[in-house]
């Protein structure tokens, strides 16, 4: 049997049980991301230990991006007795807003050793291109 004593984790689930949301499937929890950019990309990572790729769900609405995963109890069965769950079950979901200079069409997404890497890339539009400029010599005179 696993013993741990954290007092502040009893407050906590005293203050659940006081305020009605004892079950660990009643709200929504936010997934920690990281967001940077990689050349002509930019990447998002989420953190889902513990979620299968199959519990994850990705929509793009407009510019409104949203990740939504949920994680599953481990042990089924009758015979399973829980001694120790401190890591949370259910929903987790995320909305990031994207600028309008990302191709949204053109989204990838992957999902390795408990980490949601999406890979988002910069649209044609946005990237910095050359306009040349045309000068007096560059005129012609139409003869009639």
């Amino acid at each position: 049997m696993l013993m741990r004593t954290d007092p502040f984790r009893e407050m906590d689930r005293i203050f659940q049980q006081l305020s009605g949301t004892t079950g660990t499937w009643s709200k929504p929890s936010v997934m920690p991301m990281d967001a940077y950019r990689d050349g002509e990309e930019y990447v998002l990572a989420f953190d889902l230990p513990g979620v299968k790729p199959d519990a994850i769900d990705i929509d793009v609405e407009r510019n409104m991006l949203t990740v939504k995963a949920e994680r599953r109890p481990a042990a089924k069965g009758d015979a399973v007795q829980m001694e120790l769950s401190e890591r949370p079950l259910g929903v987790f979901s995320r909305q990031v807003v994207l600028a309008d200079t990302l191709d949204t069409e053109r989204i990838e997404a992957h999902c390795d050793a408990g980490v949601l890497t999406l890979r988002i890339p910069i649209a044609e539009r946005a990237k910095p291109r050359k306009i040349t400029i045309s000068g007096e010599a560059d005129h012609k005179q139409i003869a009639g």
